[in-house]
Protein backbone atom coordinates (compact mmCIF):
# COMPACT_ATOMS: atom_id res chain seq x y z
CA UNK A 1 0.00 0.00 0.00
CA UNK A 2 1.30 3.27 -0.64
CA UNK A 3 -0.32 6.73 0.53
CA UNK A 4 -2.74 9.52 -1.77
CA UNK A 5 -2.64 12.89 -0.85
CA UNK A 6 -5.18 13.68 -3.40
CA UNK A 7 -7.63 13.96 -0.41
CA UNK A 8 -5.14 15.35 2.59
CA UNK A 9 -7.04 17.67 4.98
CA UNK A 10 -10.49 16.65 4.12
CA UNK A 11 -13.44 13.97 4.63
CA UNK A 12 -14.05 10.89 2.35
CA UNK A 13 -16.54 8.13 2.60
CA UNK A 14 -15.66 5.08 1.61
CA UNK A 15 -18.16 2.18 0.96
CA UNK A 16 -17.21 -1.58 0.71
CA UNK A 17 -14.31 -3.25 2.22
CA UNK A 18 -13.26 -5.81 -0.04
CA UNK A 19 -9.53 -6.02 -0.81
CA UNK A 20 -10.17 -2.76 -2.41
CA UNK A 21 -11.79 -0.84 0.09
CA UNK A 22 -9.76 -1.35 2.53
CA UNK A 23 -6.79 -0.80 0.47
CA UNK A 24 -7.82 2.36 -0.81
CA UNK A 25 -9.16 3.79 2.57
CA UNK A 26 -5.45 2.85 3.92
CA UNK A 27 -3.87 4.98 1.51
CA UNK A 28 -6.55 7.71 2.03
CA UNK A 29 -5.28 7.43 5.88
CA UNK A 30 -1.50 7.90 4.84
CA UNK A 31 -1.99 10.41 2.56
CA UNK A 32 -3.47 12.66 5.22
CA UNK A 33 -7.45 11.88 4.48
CA UNK A 34 -10.13 11.58 7.22
CA UNK A 35 -12.01 8.52 6.29
CA UNK A 36 -15.48 7.58 7.25
CA UNK A 37 -15.29 3.70 6.48
CA UNK A 38 -18.45 1.45 6.02
CA UNK A 39 -19.95 -1.76 4.74
CA UNK A 40 -23.53 -2.86 5.40
CA UNK A 41 -21.80 -6.39 5.76
CA UNK A 42 -21.08 -7.25 8.92
CA UNK A 43 -18.08 -10.09 8.07
CA UNK A 44 -16.69 -7.34 5.91
CA UNK A 45 -16.86 -4.84 8.90
CA UNK A 46 -15.15 -7.68 11.39
CA UNK A 47 -12.24 -7.80 8.51
CA UNK A 48 -11.51 -4.65 8.32
CA UNK A 49 -11.58 -3.49 11.93
CA UNK A 50 -8.82 -7.03 12.51
CA UNK A 51 -6.81 -4.89 9.20
CA UNK A 52 -6.36 -1.98 11.75
CA UNK A 53 -9.22 -0.03 9.72
CA UNK A 54 -11.14 2.40 12.13
CA UNK A 55 -14.61 1.70 11.24
CA UNK A 56 -17.48 4.69 11.15
CA UNK A 57 -21.54 3.58 10.26
CA UNK A 58 -22.38 6.03 7.59
CA UNK A 59 -26.01 6.32 7.63
CA UNK A 60 -24.66 8.31 10.90
CA UNK A 61 -23.00 10.95 8.33
CA UNK A 62 -23.48 14.51 6.89
CA UNK A 63 -22.62 13.63 3.39
CA UNK A 64 -22.13 17.15 3.14
CA UNK A 65 -19.22 17.03 4.90
CA UNK A 66 -17.45 14.86 2.64
CA UNK A 67 -15.08 15.52 -0.36
CA UNK A 68 -16.22 12.60 -2.21
CA UNK A 69 -17.60 9.03 -1.78
CA UNK A 70 -15.33 6.40 -2.77
CA UNK A 71 -17.75 3.01 -4.03
CA UNK A 72 -17.02 -0.41 -4.37
CA UNK A 73 -17.65 -1.42 -7.86
CA UNK A 74 -19.53 -4.25 -6.60
CA UNK A 75 -22.08 -1.78 -5.72
CA UNK A 76 -25.00 -0.57 -7.87
CA UNK A 77 -24.29 2.87 -8.87
CA UNK A 78 -27.36 2.72 -11.71
CA UNK A 79 -29.13 -0.24 -12.21
CA UNK A 80 -31.15 -2.19 -10.49
CA UNK A 81 -31.27 1.38 -8.74
CA UNK A 82 -28.77 3.42 -7.01
CA UNK A 83 -26.94 2.53 -4.27
CA UNK A 84 -28.18 4.64 -0.92
CA UNK A 85 -24.77 5.80 -0.54
CA UNK A 86 -25.33 6.95 -3.99
CA UNK A 87 -28.49 8.40 -3.09
CA UNK A 88 -27.19 10.73 -0.44
CA UNK A 89 -23.88 11.37 -2.52
CA UNK A 90 -25.81 12.54 -5.19
CA UNK A 91 -28.19 14.79 -2.99
CA UNK A 92 -25.12 16.13 -1.30
CA UNK A 93 -23.76 16.96 -4.63
CA UNK A 94 -20.44 15.10 -3.49
CA UNK A 95 -18.44 13.34 -6.79
CA UNK A 96 -18.57 9.26 -6.60
CA UNK A 97 -15.34 7.81 -7.35
CA UNK A 98 -13.88 4.05 -6.88
CA UNK A 99 -10.56 3.34 -6.15
CA UNK A 100 -9.16 2.96 -9.85
CA UNK A 101 -9.93 6.20 -10.60
CA UNK A 102 -7.67 7.45 -7.05
CA UNK A 103 -5.58 5.54 -8.28
CA UNK A 104 -5.10 6.78 -12.16
CA UNK A 105 -4.93 10.45 -10.66
CA UNK A 106 -1.88 9.41 -9.43
CA UNK A 107 -0.94 8.08 -11.96
CA UNK A 108 -1.06 10.98 -14.35
CA UNK A 109 0.64 13.00 -12.40
CA UNK A 110 3.97 10.28 -12.06
CA UNK A 111 4.79 10.08 -15.27
CA UNK A 112 4.44 6.40 -15.53
CA UNK A 113 2.14 4.74 -18.31
CA UNK A 114 -1.50 3.40 -17.69
CA UNK A 115 -2.42 -0.19 -20.24
CA UNK A 116 -5.84 -0.35 -19.44
CA UNK A 117 -7.84 -3.48 -20.81
CA UNK A 118 -11.83 -4.43 -20.60
CA UNK A 119 -13.72 -6.16 -22.54
CA UNK A 120 -16.83 -9.08 -21.69
CA UNK A 121 -14.50 -12.53 -22.41
CA UNK A 122 -10.76 -12.79 -22.45
CA UNK A 123 -9.09 -9.47 -20.20
CA UNK A 124 -7.85 -11.39 -17.73
CA UNK A 125 -5.57 -13.47 -19.79
CA UNK A 126 -4.93 -10.71 -22.23
CA UNK A 127 -3.95 -8.84 -19.12
CA UNK A 128 -1.96 -11.43 -17.71
CA UNK A 129 0.16 -12.44 -21.13
CA UNK A 130 0.45 -8.27 -21.72
CA UNK A 131 2.44 -8.17 -18.24
CA UNK A 132 4.11 -11.38 -19.31
CA UNK A 133 5.52 -10.05 -22.28
CA UNK A 134 6.40 -6.24 -21.27
CA UNK A 135 8.77 -8.17 -18.16
CA UNK A 136 10.17 -10.33 -20.68
CA UNK A 137 11.45 -7.59 -22.33
CA UNK A 138 12.67 -5.89 -19.33
CA UNK A 139 10.42 -3.41 -18.79
CA UNK A 140 8.97 -1.77 -15.10
CA UNK A 141 5.60 -3.56 -15.05
CA UNK A 142 3.25 -4.07 -12.49
CA UNK A 143 0.05 -5.87 -13.22
CA UNK A 144 -3.03 -5.98 -10.84
CA UNK A 145 -6.94 -4.20 -10.62
CA UNK A 146 -9.87 -6.22 -11.84
CA UNK A 147 -7.04 -9.48 -11.58
CA UNK A 148 -4.45 -9.76 -8.49
CA UNK A 149 -3.55 -7.30 -6.86
CA UNK A 150 -6.23 -3.98 -5.69
CA UNK A 151 -4.20 -0.89 -7.21
CA UNK A 152 -3.28 0.45 -4.28
CA UNK A 153 -1.58 -3.15 -3.43
CA UNK A 154 0.71 -2.20 -5.84
CA UNK A 155 3.93 -0.51 -6.39
CA UNK A 156 3.68 3.57 -6.09
CA UNK A 157 3.68 5.63 -9.40
CA UNK A 158 7.16 6.37 -10.51
CA UNK A 159 8.46 7.70 -13.63
CA UNK A 160 8.38 4.99 -16.91
CA UNK A 161 6.67 2.35 -14.47
CA UNK A 162 4.06 0.66 -16.68
CA UNK A 163 0.60 -0.67 -15.29
CA UNK A 164 -1.44 -2.98 -16.93
CA UNK A 165 -4.74 -2.94 -15.35
CA UNK A 166 -8.11 -5.18 -16.05
CA UNK A 167 -10.78 -3.39 -15.34
CA UNK A 168 -14.67 -4.27 -14.82
CA UNK A 169 -17.32 -2.39 -16.64
CA UNK A 170 -18.14 -1.34 -12.43
CA UNK A 171 -14.43 0.26 -12.45
CA UNK A 172 -14.90 2.19 -15.64
CA UNK A 173 -18.51 3.69 -14.29
CA UNK A 174 -16.33 4.63 -11.56
CA UNK A 175 -13.05 6.09 -13.67
CA UNK A 176 -14.33 9.64 -14.49
CA UNK A 177 -11.05 11.02 -15.71
CA UNK A 178 -9.34 7.41 -17.12
CA UNK A 179 -7.45 7.89 -19.63
CA UNK A 180 -5.27 5.17 -20.55
CA UNK A 181 -1.99 4.83 -22.71
CA UNK A 182 -2.72 1.69 -24.71
CA UNK A 183 -6.48 1.23 -23.70
CA UNK A 184 -8.20 -2.14 -24.76
CA UNK A 185 -11.34 -3.31 -25.47
CA UNK A 186 -11.66 -7.11 -26.12
CA UNK A 187 -15.32 -8.07 -27.13
CA UNK A 188 -18.61 -7.52 -25.77
CA UNK A 189 -21.60 -9.44 -25.06
CA UNK A 190 -24.62 -9.62 -23.19
CA UNK A 191 -23.39 -9.83 -19.61
CA UNK A 192 -24.21 -7.94 -16.55
CA UNK A 193 -27.19 -6.10 -17.22
CA UNK A 194 -28.85 -6.28 -14.36
CA UNK A 195 -26.02 -3.76 -13.51
CA UNK A 196 -26.61 -1.95 -16.63
CA UNK A 197 -29.89 -1.88 -17.85
CA UNK A 198 -29.26 -3.11 -21.94
CA UNK A 199 -27.12 -3.51 -24.12
CA UNK A 200 -26.40 -0.36 -25.25
CA UNK A 201 -25.59 1.06 -21.98
CA UNK A 202 -23.33 -1.65 -20.66
CA UNK A 203 -21.33 -0.55 -24.53
CA UNK A 204 -21.83 3.34 -23.77
CA UNK A 205 -19.69 2.40 -20.48
CA UNK A 206 -16.96 0.09 -22.21
CA UNK A 207 -16.75 2.82 -25.04
CA UNK A 208 -15.66 5.65 -21.96
CA UNK A 209 -11.98 3.23 -22.04
CA UNK A 210 -11.06 5.50 -25.18
CA UNK A 211 -13.08 8.45 -24.35
CA UNK A 212 -9.94 10.77 -23.27
CA UNK A 213 -7.62 9.44 -25.59
CA UNK A 214 -5.32 11.65 -27.57
CA UNK A 215 -2.43 11.41 -30.26
CA UNK A 216 0.18 9.57 -28.98
CA UNK A 217 -2.17 6.93 -27.44
CA UNK A 218 -3.17 3.38 -28.80
CA UNK A 219 -6.64 2.00 -28.83
CA UNK A 220 -6.92 -1.72 -29.55
CA UNK A 221 -10.78 -3.13 -30.34
CA UNK A 222 -11.76 -6.48 -31.33
CA UNK A 223 -14.02 -6.04 -34.07
CA UNK A 224 -15.98 -9.46 -34.38
CA UNK A 225 -18.86 -8.00 -32.62
CA UNK A 226 -20.95 -5.56 -33.53
CA UNK A 227 -20.80 -3.69 -30.51
CA UNK A 228 -17.38 -3.25 -30.89
CA UNK A 229 -17.07 -2.23 -34.13
CA UNK A 230 -19.23 0.80 -34.19
CA UNK A 231 -17.15 2.12 -30.56
CA UNK A 232 -13.98 1.31 -32.71
CA UNK A 233 -15.87 3.44 -36.06
CA UNK A 234 -16.81 6.19 -33.40
CA UNK A 235 -13.24 6.46 -31.85
CA UNK A 236 -12.11 10.43 -33.75
CA UNK A 237 -9.76 11.72 -30.67
CA UNK A 238 -6.39 11.53 -32.46
CA UNK A 239 -5.01 8.05 -31.21
CA UNK A 240 -3.81 4.88 -32.95
CA UNK A 241 -6.90 3.03 -33.51
CA UNK A 242 -5.55 -0.63 -34.07
CA UNK A 243 -8.46 -3.32 -34.86
CA UNK A 244 -8.18 -6.26 -34.19
CA UNK A 245 -9.75 -9.41 -35.31
CA UNK A 246 -9.67 -13.46 -35.58
CA UNK A 247 -12.20 -13.87 -37.69
CA UNK A 248 -10.86 -12.04 -41.49
CA UNK A 249 -7.77 -10.92 -41.98
CA UNK A 250 -7.31 -7.24 -42.30
CA UNK A 251 -5.71 -4.84 -44.13
CA UNK A 252 -5.19 -2.19 -41.36
CA UNK A 253 -4.94 -3.88 -38.15
CA UNK A 254 -4.02 -6.74 -36.32
CA UNK A 255 -5.71 -10.10 -37.28
CA UNK A 256 -4.94 -13.89 -37.05
CA UNK A 257 -7.94 -15.86 -38.56
CA UNK A 258 -5.56 -18.58 -39.15
CA UNK A 259 -3.91 -18.49 -36.15
CA UNK A 260 -1.08 -16.48 -38.14
CA UNK A 261 -0.71 -12.90 -36.32
CA UNK A 262 -0.45 -10.25 -39.02
CA UNK A 263 -0.33 -6.38 -38.39
CA UNK A 264 -0.67 -4.50 -40.54
CA UNK A 265 -0.48 -1.11 -42.14
CA UNK A 266 -2.05 0.29 -45.27
CA UNK A 267 -2.01 -3.41 -46.59
CA UNK A 268 1.34 -3.97 -45.65
CA UNK A 269 2.26 -6.77 -43.54
CA UNK A 270 5.01 -4.81 -40.62
CA UNK A 271 4.83 -8.22 -38.44
CA UNK A 272 4.36 -11.36 -38.29
CA UNK A 273 3.50 -14.26 -35.46
CA UNK A 274 2.48 -17.71 -35.69
CA UNK A 275 0.69 -18.07 -32.58
CA UNK A 276 -0.51 -21.56 -33.58
CA UNK A 277 2.82 -23.84 -31.83
CA UNK A 278 1.91 -21.07 -28.41
CA UNK A 279 1.59 -23.79 -25.59
CA UNK A 280 -0.46 -21.60 -23.76
CA UNK A 281 -2.40 -19.71 -26.34
CA UNK A 282 -4.75 -22.26 -28.59
CA UNK A 283 -7.59 -21.31 -30.14
CA UNK A 284 -9.15 -18.40 -31.57
CA UNK A 285 -10.33 -16.43 -28.14
CA UNK A 286 -6.75 -16.98 -27.20
CA UNK A 287 -5.27 -15.84 -30.64
CA UNK A 288 -7.34 -12.30 -29.74
CA UNK A 289 -5.54 -12.11 -26.54
CA UNK A 290 -2.39 -12.36 -28.55
CA UNK A 291 -3.33 -9.27 -30.93
CA UNK A 292 -4.35 -7.65 -28.13
CA UNK A 293 -0.89 -8.06 -26.05
CA UNK A 294 0.94 -7.81 -29.33
CA UNK A 295 -0.53 -4.13 -30.53
CA UNK A 296 0.10 -3.07 -26.68
CA UNK A 297 3.52 -4.15 -26.71
CA UNK A 298 4.51 -2.61 -30.09
CA UNK A 299 3.13 0.54 -28.68
CA UNK A 300 5.47 0.73 -25.54
CA UNK A 301 8.48 -0.14 -28.26
CA UNK A 302 9.04 -3.96 -27.30
CA UNK A 303 10.51 -5.55 -30.62
CA UNK A 304 9.00 -8.44 -32.49
CA UNK A 305 11.20 -11.20 -31.62
CA UNK A 306 11.00 -10.59 -27.93
CA UNK A 307 7.11 -10.14 -28.16
CA UNK A 308 7.04 -13.82 -29.92
CA UNK A 309 9.63 -15.42 -27.45
CA UNK A 310 7.77 -14.15 -24.38
CA UNK A 311 4.40 -15.38 -26.05
CA UNK A 312 5.99 -18.54 -26.24
CA UNK A 313 6.69 -18.75 -22.45
CA UNK A 314 3.67 -17.76 -21.15
CA UNK A 315 2.35 -20.25 -18.65
CA UNK A 316 -1.14 -19.44 -18.94
CA UNK A 317 -3.56 -18.06 -16.49
CA UNK A 318 -3.77 -21.01 -13.33
CA UNK A 319 -7.30 -23.37 -14.57
CA UNK A 320 -7.91 -21.49 -18.14
CA UNK A 321 -6.60 -23.95 -20.91
CA UNK A 322 -3.35 -24.26 -18.96
CA UNK A 323 -0.97 -26.48 -20.11
CA UNK A 324 0.52 -27.96 -16.46
CA UNK A 325 3.02 -30.71 -18.04
CA UNK A 326 3.71 -33.16 -19.93
CA UNK A 327 3.79 -36.82 -19.69
CA UNK A 328 5.73 -38.58 -22.64
CA UNK A 329 5.02 -35.67 -24.76
CA UNK A 330 1.29 -35.64 -24.55
CA UNK A 331 0.01 -32.31 -23.00
CA UNK A 332 -2.23 -32.51 -19.87
CA UNK A 333 -4.61 -29.32 -19.52
CA UNK A 334 -6.09 -27.82 -16.46
CA UNK A 335 -8.65 -26.02 -18.14
CA UNK A 336 -10.70 -26.16 -14.36
CA UNK A 337 -12.56 -22.72 -14.74
CA UNK A 338 -15.10 -24.31 -17.39
CA UNK A 339 -17.99 -24.53 -14.99
CA UNK A 340 -20.72 -25.06 -18.01
CA UNK A 341 -20.99 -26.11 -21.54
CA UNK A 342 -20.23 -23.05 -23.14
CA UNK A 343 -17.10 -22.65 -21.09
CA UNK A 344 -16.18 -25.82 -21.80
CA UNK A 345 -16.67 -25.22 -25.75
CA UNK A 346 -13.38 -22.68 -26.18
CA UNK A 347 -11.20 -25.88 -25.01
CA UNK A 348 -12.66 -28.77 -27.10
CA UNK A 349 -12.53 -26.56 -30.64
CA UNK A 350 -8.67 -25.84 -29.59
CA UNK A 351 -7.73 -29.70 -29.37
CA UNK A 352 -7.95 -32.21 -32.26
CA UNK A 353 -7.51 -35.67 -29.95
CA UNK A 354 -8.74 -35.53 -26.91
CA UNK A 355 -8.97 -37.37 -23.50
CA UNK A 356 -11.51 -35.62 -22.06
CA UNK A 357 -12.15 -35.46 -18.67
CA UNK A 358 -15.56 -33.94 -17.50
CA UNK A 359 -18.12 -34.46 -14.74
CA UNK A 360 -18.91 -32.64 -11.51
CA UNK A 361 -22.37 -31.10 -11.03
CA UNK A 362 -23.82 -30.25 -14.34
CA UNK A 363 -25.53 -27.03 -15.27
CA UNK A 364 -28.72 -26.66 -16.86
CA UNK A 365 -28.59 -27.87 -20.56
CA UNK A 366 -25.72 -30.18 -19.69
CA UNK A 367 -23.63 -31.32 -22.30
CA UNK A 368 -25.73 -31.23 -25.26
CA UNK A 369 -24.61 -28.10 -26.80
CA UNK A 370 -20.81 -29.73 -27.08
CA UNK A 371 -22.30 -32.02 -29.71
CA UNK A 372 -20.42 -30.92 -33.10
CA UNK A 373 -17.11 -31.16 -30.81
CA UNK A 374 -18.02 -34.99 -30.28
CA UNK A 375 -15.95 -36.26 -32.92
CA UNK A 376 -13.08 -34.75 -31.72
CA UNK A 377 -12.87 -36.53 -28.54
CA UNK A 378 -11.39 -39.85 -28.76
CA UNK A 379 -12.37 -40.95 -25.32
CA UNK A 380 -14.45 -39.20 -22.36
CA UNK A 381 -13.41 -39.47 -18.46
CA UNK A 382 -16.75 -38.81 -16.41
CA UNK A 383 -16.32 -37.87 -12.91
CA UNK A 384 -18.99 -37.02 -10.02
CA UNK A 385 -22.90 -36.59 -10.10
CA UNK A 386 -22.68 -35.91 -13.46
CA UNK A 387 -21.82 -39.11 -14.92
CA UNK A 388 -25.05 -41.10 -16.01
CA UNK A 389 -26.48 -37.98 -17.46
CA UNK A 390 -23.30 -37.24 -19.45
CA UNK A 391 -22.73 -41.10 -20.45
CA UNK A 392 -26.34 -41.09 -21.98
CA UNK A 393 -25.56 -37.77 -24.08
CA UNK A 394 -22.33 -39.41 -25.17
CA UNK A 395 -24.13 -43.14 -26.01
CA UNK A 396 -22.98 -43.92 -29.39
CA UNK A 397 -21.09 -41.48 -30.07
CA UNK A 398 -17.72 -41.27 -27.60
CA UNK A 399 -16.30 -43.73 -25.66
CA UNK A 400 -16.79 -43.40 -22.20
CA UNK A 401 -14.89 -44.49 -19.16
CA UNK A 402 -17.29 -43.98 -15.44
CA UNK A 403 -13.95 -43.03 -13.83
CA UNK A 404 -15.78 -41.78 -10.49
CA UNK A 405 -13.32 -39.85 -9.46
CA UNK A 406 -10.33 -37.25 -10.65
CA UNK A 407 -7.67 -39.16 -9.39
CA UNK A 408 -9.05 -42.60 -11.20
CA UNK A 409 -9.48 -40.57 -15.01
CA UNK A 410 -6.34 -38.73 -14.31
CA UNK A 411 -4.32 -42.44 -13.94
CA UNK A 412 -6.92 -44.13 -17.30
CA UNK A 413 -6.82 -40.46 -19.76
CA UNK A 414 -2.66 -40.88 -19.28
CA UNK A 415 -2.47 -44.08 -20.15
CA UNK A 416 -4.76 -44.31 -23.28
CA UNK A 417 -3.35 -41.41 -24.41
CA UNK A 418 0.17 -42.39 -23.90
CA UNK A 419 -0.77 -45.64 -25.78
CA UNK A 420 -2.60 -42.89 -28.80
CA UNK A 421 0.65 -43.06 -31.18
CA UNK A 422 -0.75 -40.04 -33.45
CA UNK A 423 1.36 -37.32 -31.63
CA UNK A 424 -1.56 -35.07 -31.18
CA UNK A 425 -3.41 -36.43 -28.31
CA UNK A 426 -3.71 -33.89 -25.41
CA UNK A 427 -5.43 -34.73 -21.71
CA UNK A 428 -8.04 -31.87 -20.84
CA UNK A 429 -9.67 -31.11 -17.38
CA UNK A 430 -12.25 -29.21 -18.93
CA UNK A 431 -15.48 -30.10 -16.95
CA UNK A 432 -18.73 -28.58 -18.10
CA UNK A 433 -19.71 -28.66 -14.67
CA UNK A 434 -19.88 -27.06 -10.92
CA UNK A 435 -17.45 -28.93 -8.69
CA UNK A 436 -19.01 -28.87 -5.11
CA UNK A 437 -19.82 -32.35 -5.60
CA UNK A 438 -16.41 -32.74 -5.21
CA UNK A 439 -14.29 -29.50 -4.29
CA UNK A 440 -14.76 -26.78 -2.91
CA UNK A 441 -14.38 -24.71 -5.99
CA UNK A 442 -12.53 -25.03 -9.37
CA UNK A 443 -9.61 -23.40 -8.24
CA UNK A 444 -9.31 -26.76 -5.82
CA UNK A 445 -10.55 -28.81 -8.27
CA UNK A 446 -8.02 -27.11 -11.09
CA UNK A 447 -5.08 -27.66 -8.09
CA UNK A 448 -5.92 -31.73 -7.51
CA UNK A 449 -5.60 -32.01 -11.16
CA UNK A 450 -2.05 -30.64 -11.12
CA UNK A 451 -0.83 -32.27 -8.02
CA UNK A 452 -2.30 -36.26 -10.05
CA UNK A 453 -0.48 -34.77 -12.91
CA UNK A 454 2.79 -34.17 -11.13
CA UNK A 455 2.86 -37.99 -9.54
CA UNK A 456 2.39 -39.68 -12.85
CA UNK A 457 5.14 -41.67 -13.82
CA UNK A 458 8.04 -39.54 -16.32
CA UNK A 459 5.80 -36.46 -15.49
CA UNK A 460 7.88 -33.21 -16.61
CA UNK A 461 6.13 -30.07 -14.99
CA UNK A 462 5.32 -26.73 -15.74
CA UNK A 463 3.22 -25.61 -13.40
CA UNK A 464 4.03 -27.52 -9.61
CA UNK A 465 5.81 -30.48 -9.14
CA UNK A 466 8.85 -30.85 -10.92
CA UNK A 467 10.35 -28.32 -13.74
Amino acid sequence: MFPTQQFKGKSVGVFGLARSGISCAKALIAGGAHVFAWDDSEPAVDKARADGLSITNLHTVDFKSLSALVLSPGVPLTHPEPHWTVVKAKQSGIEIIGDTEVFAREVQSSGAKLVAITGTNGKSTTTALIGHVLKCAALDVDVGGNIGLAVFNLRPPTKDRIYVLELSSFQIDLMPSLHPDVGILTNLTADHLDRHGDMHHYAFIKGRMFAKMRAGDTALVGIDDPWCLTIADQISIGADVRRVSVLHELEDGVSAASGILRDRRGGKTVGEIDLRSMPALKGKHNWQNACMAYGAARSLGVSIPVIEEAMRSFPGLAHRMQQVGTVSGVPFINDSKATNADAAEKALASYDNIYWIAGGIAKSGGIEPLAPYFPKISRAYLIGAATEDFAKTLYGKVNVVRAETLDMAVKAAASDAGLDGRGNAVVLLSPACASFDHYKNFEVRGDAFVELVSKLPGAVMTVGGNT
